[in-house]
């Protein structure tokens, strides 16, 4: 069967969001732009490792142009999205693979998002940024490094919301322990 490829250049959104509640909540990725809706279904640690990946591209991407880039250093909190997922949420895969580049010729972020492959064999796993129309489905978002910024900042107030607050400093637990500011070194 064909791959499909969903393809978003600079969308409307694109966000991470959640359905359920903390403990039993599904993760998706979102794109939409003019009246096509894009979903697909992913973990927690991969929303995760996306937004923390995202920052880290972005930051070298910055770096390497000396401060000239339009890369904000920050979210711009007038682009902030903090609206639900949009309706109707209808899935299209589950995420296997991801992948990142820095366009420097286009100044923007290449997300790539491709279908969870059950029997997967080395040609398979091959980079997702190749376009082969036998492989799994894709989604490919085209990003400004200011949108860029954005997504990884709500998806990673996202995964934080779900996590407990420690009862000494209130901040989110880290399943990985937390060293508490307020408790003396207290581990938890």
């Amino acid at each position: 069967m064909p791959r499909q490829v969903f393809f978003y250049d600079q969308p409307e959104r694109f966000v991470a969001g959640t359905v359920g509640q903390p403990g039993a909540r599904a993760f998706y990725l979102q794109a939409s732009a003019r009246g096509r809706i894009t979903s697909v279904l992913l973990e927690k640690n991969q929303v995760a490792a996306l937004a923390e990946r995202i920052e880290e591209v972005l930051d070298e991407a910055l770096r390497r142009s000396g401060g000239d880039s339009a890369i904000p250093a920050t979210a711009p909190k007038d682009l902030l999205d903090t609206a639900p997922l949009d309706l109707p949420l209808e899935q299209e895969f589950r995420v296997g693979t991801m992948a990142l580049a820095w366009d420097s010729v286009d100044a923007c972020l290449v997300v790539e998002a491709q279908a969870l492959v059950e029997d997967e064999d080395e040609e398979a796993a091959e980079s997702v940024f190749e376009d082969d129309d036998n492989g799994p489905d894709m989604l490919r978002v085209r990003l400004t490094g200011a949108m860029a910024r954005v997504f990884a900042k709500r998806a990673l107030d996202l995964v934080a919301a779900g996590r407990k607050p420690c009862p000494f400093c209130n901040l989110p637990l880290d399943p990985e322990g937390h060293l508490c500011p307020r408790a003396n070194g207290y581990r938890r």
